[in-house]
C-alpha cells in the first residue's frame, strides 16, 4: 500500500525553478508509475509450487463426477459432430433447439471432445486448465500492484476457495467468466501504469468474450474498471474518458459480433433460441438471463421468480445456506482489507497503482457481493465463484502490505483484527455442522492466539515473527482449505451443484436451493440419469435413418439419452419444457416426414410459469395417439408406427 509520490525528480539537479515545459506536464499530473516489485530468487519455485498444487487438485480424481452437468456435456458432444451446433451452442447434433446460454464455454468443450472424443475428461480437463491459469492470472495481476509475496498469497487463496474448486472441477460456463474477467483485470492493471488504450482495450475484449460465455454477469466488473482507470491513469481526465469510451466499444465489439450474426442468420435455418420465448437471443440475453435474474419476473422459468422460490434477499445472503460454504470464509476479511487499504492510501496521489488495484477489486467485490445479495430471480449457490478472485486479491494484498507495516499500530490493529475476524467467521460456519466438530474450535482458538501475537509481532525476534506469520496463514486458510478438499473429493453432477461434502450438513448450509426430481423417464429438470442398456439399444438401432432417435421433455432427460445413444435427441421445451419449440404443429410435421423415431415419458405439467404449454400439448398429442411400451422402466412411444 505505498504510494508513488509525484513532483521533482532529486535527479534533476535539486533546483527549485522549474521550466515552463516542466511546469506543464506537472499541471496535467503526468507521473511515472513505479516499475513492478522486484522479484526475489525464491518467487519463481514459490509460484511452480502453487500452480502444480493447483493442477493436482483440480485434476486429482476429475473423472469421477462423470458427465458433471450433462445439459452442457451433451451439447459439447453435439458440437463435436456439427460445426453449426458447435457454433450456436444446439442441445443436438441435429440442431433443434440451443442451451439457455451463449456458448463461448461450449466453443471449449466443443473443441476439446472433437480434439479427444466424447469424454468426462475431454470435457472437464479444460476447466482444471482454466483455474490453473486462474490462479497464474491472479498472481501476475496482484504482484504488479504489490509485490511476488502477496500475488502467491492471493493465488492461494483462490485456489482455496471452495466456490473455484467447484467450478473448476466442473463444466459449468463459470470457469470460462471467471478465466476471462481475472484476465481483464490484469489488463486493466497494465492499462492504468501508463495510460494504455491498448491495455484498457484488451481488457474490455477478454469482458467481452466473458459476455459470451454467461452473458450480462460478465459486465458487472465494469464499474470497478472503469472507476480504477478513470482514477489512476497518468493522463488528463479528457483522455482517460476518452480512452475509457474506445474500451467500451471493444466490449461492444467482442461481445457484440455474436448477437449480431445471429440476428442475421435466417431463423429457418438455425436452432431455436433456448430459454427464449421469441426465438430471440436479444430476449434471452435482457429477458430470462438478463433483468429477469434481477427482479424475479423470468418468463419460462419454474418455480422461482420475485423472490419466492430462490431464498431469501439482503445482506446476510452470502452467509446462509449452500452459499456460505462456497466464498463466505474470507468474506469479511476481504471487506476489513479494503477498508485498511483506502486508510493507508487516503494521502496517496492520484496515480497511485495501490490504491487503483484497491478500486478494482473492491469494486468488483462490492458490486458482484450486491447483485448476487438482492436479485429476486434465478441463483445458484455456484456463482459465487464470481467473487473469488477479489476476495482473494484483496486478502492477498492486505495481508503482505499490513505486515510490512506492522511497526505502525493501525497496521498491526487491522491485520490482527483480520485474523480475529477469520476465525470467528469460520467458527461460526462450521459450529451447526456435523462435519469435522473438531475443526471450529480449533480455528477459533488458534485464531485468536495468532490475532494477539501479530498485535505484538514488532516485539518478537525476526525468526519469531516469521513463525507467527506463518501460523496464522495457516490459521486463516484453515476453514476455506479444509472445505476445498472435501468439494475436490466428492463427485458433483446436475444443474446446480454446491461446494463441500455430500451429506451431514443442515443449518447454514442445509438444502439445495432448487427443485427436487420430476418423473417421466432418467432425467428432471435439473438432473440426468443414463437410460438402460435395452434402451440404449433400441437409440442406437437405425439411429442414422432419423433426424432425432427421438425427443422428450426437458433438456436433462433428452441430454441422458443423447449421451448414452451418441445420437440426436429433441429436447421438447427446452431447459424448463417450457420453451415453445417446437409447437404441436411443428412436432406433428416433423413426426409425419418421418424425423423422430421415439418419444420418451409421459411429459408433464409445468405449474405456476409463464411460458408455454407445447412440450405438454405434444406429450398429450403423443400418447393419445400412438402405443405404449416400457422399456427399461421408460415409457416409450414409437413414432413410426401407424396411427
Amino acid at each position: 500500500m505505498t504510494a508513488v509520490t509525484s513532483g521533482a525528480s532529486p535527479r534533476a539537479g535539486g533546483s527549485a525553478t522549474r521550466s515552463p515545459r516542466t511546469a506543464a506536464l506537472a499541471s496535467r499530473e503526468t507521473v511515472l508509475p513505479p516499475s513492478p516489485p522486484a522479484r526475489p530468487p525464491w518467487h519463481r519455485p514459490a509460484l511452480a509450487v502453487l500452480l502444480l498444487g493447483t493442477a493436482v487438485l483440480y485434476l486429482w480424481g476429475l473423472g469421477a463426477s462423470g458427465w458433471a452437468n450433462a445439459f452442457y456435456s451433451a451439447a459439447a458432444q453435439a458440437g463435436s459432430q456439427s460445426w453449426k451446433a458447435l457454433f450456436f451452442g444446439s442441445s443436438d447434433a441435429a440442431n433443434a433447439i440451443t442451451v439457455d446460454k451463449t456458448p463461448a464455454a461450449l466453443w471449449v468443450m466443443g473443441l476439446s471432445a472433437r480434439l479427444f472424443g466424447v469424454n468426462a475428461w475431454s470435457i472437464l480437463v479444460p476447466q482444471a486448465l482454466m483455474g490453473v491459469g486462474s490462479v497464474w492470472l491472479l498472481y501476475a495481476t496482484v504482484r504488479r500492484t504489490s509485490g511476488p509475496a502477496a500475488g502467491l498469497v492471493a493465488g492461494l487463496v483462490l485456489a482455496l476457495t471452495p466456490a473455484a474448486a467447484l467450478m473448476f472441477r466442473f463444466n459449468n460456463p463459470d470457469a470460462l467468466l471467471v478465466l476471462l474477467l481475472v484476465a481483464a483485470a490484469y489488463c486493466v492493471v497494465r492499462a492504468c501504469e501508463k495510460a494504455s488504450p491498448r491495455w484498457l482495450a484488451l481488457a474490455g475484449v477478454a469482458v467481452g468474450f466473458g459476455f459470451l460465455a454467461k452473458m450480462l454477469q460478465a459486465f458487472l466488473v465494469l464499474p470497478a474498471f472503469a472507476l480504477a482507470y478513470l482514477v489512476a491513469a497518468p493522463v488528463p481526465l479528457g483522455k482517460r474518458l476518452l480512452h475509457l469510451l474506445g474500451a467500451l466499444a471493444s466490449v461492444l465489439v467482442a461481445a457484440g459480433w455474436y448477437l449480431v450474426v445471429v440476428a442475421l442468420w435466417p431463423a429457418a435455418s438455425r436452432p431455436y433460441i433456448g430459454g427464449s420465448q421469441a426465438n430471440s437471443l436479444w430476449e434471452l440475453i435482457f429477458g430470462y438471463n438478463g433483468f429477469g435474474r434481477i427482479t424475479g419476473d423470468e418468463v419460462g422459468s419454474v418455480g422461482g421468480g420475485g423472490g419466492r422460490g430462490w431464498g431469501a434477499t439482503g445482506l446476510t445472503r452470502l452467509f446462509g445456506s449452500e452459499m456460505a460454504g462456497g466464498i463466505a470464509w474470507l468474506l469479511p476479511a476481504a471487506v476489513l482489507a479494503l477498508g485498511a487499504g483506502l486508510w493507508f492510501t487516503r494521502r496517496a496521489p492520484r496515480t497511485d497503482a495501490s490504491r487503483a488495484a484497491l478500486l478494482l477489486w473492491g469494486g468488483w467485490l462490492l458490486v458482484t457481493a450486491l447483485v448476487f445479495s438482492y436479485m429476486s430471480g434465478i441463483i445458484h449457490p455456484y456463482y459465487t465463484v464470481a467473487l473469488a478472485p477479489a476476495v482473494a486479491a484483496l486478502v492477498g494484498t492486505a495481508a503482505v502490505q499490513l505486515w510490512r507495516l506492522r511497526a505502525n499500530p493501525a497496521a498491526s490493529g487491522f491485520l490482527s483484527g483480520g485474523v480475529a475476524l477469520t476465525a470467528l467467521t469460520t467458527y461460526l460456519l462450521l459450529a451447526d455442522s456435523s462435519w469435522q466438530p473438531w475443526l471450529a474450535p480449533t480455528v477459533l482458538v488458534g485464531g485468536l492466539l495468532a490475532a494477539v501475537a501479530l498485535f505484538f509481532a514488532t516485539h518478537l525476534t525476526r525468526w519469531a515473527a516469521s513463525v507467527v506469520a506463518v501460523f496464522s496463514l495457516v490459521v486463516v486458510l484453515a476453514g476455506t482449505s479444509a472445505y476445498t478438499l472435501v468439494t475436490a473429493a466428492t463427485t458433483h453432477s446436475g444443474a446446480i451443484p454446491s461446494a463441500g461434502p455430500s451429506s451431514g450438513f443442515g443449518g447454514r448450509f442445509g438444502g439445495t436451493g432448487g427443485f427436487g426430481g420430476r418423473g417421466g423417464g432418467p432425467g428432471s429438470l435439473l438432473s440426468t440419469m443414463l437410460p438402460g442398456a435395452s434402451l440404449t439399444a433400441l437409440l442406437q438401432k437405425d439411429a442414422s435413418h432419423y433426424t432425432w432417435t427421438a425427443a422428450t421433455v426437458l433438456s436433462n432427460a433428452a441430454a441422458g439419452y443423447q449421451l448414452a445413444s451418441g445420437a440426436p435427441v429433441m429436447a421438447v421445451g427446452g431447459f424448463n419444457g417450457t420453451d415453445p419449440y417446437p409447437t404441436l404443429a411443428q412436432f406433428q410435421q416433423y413426426v409425419a416426414n418421418g424425423q423422430i423415431h421415439y418419444f420418451l415419458g409421459e411429459g408433464m405439467s409445468m405449474p405456476g410459469n409463464s411460458g408455454s404449454d407445447a412440450a405438454q400439448q405434444i406429450a398429450e398429442w403423443v400418447a393419445g395417439h400412438y402405443q405404449a411400451s416400457t422399456v427399461d422402466g421408460v415409457t416409450v412411444y414409437d413414432l413410426t408406427a401407424t396411427v
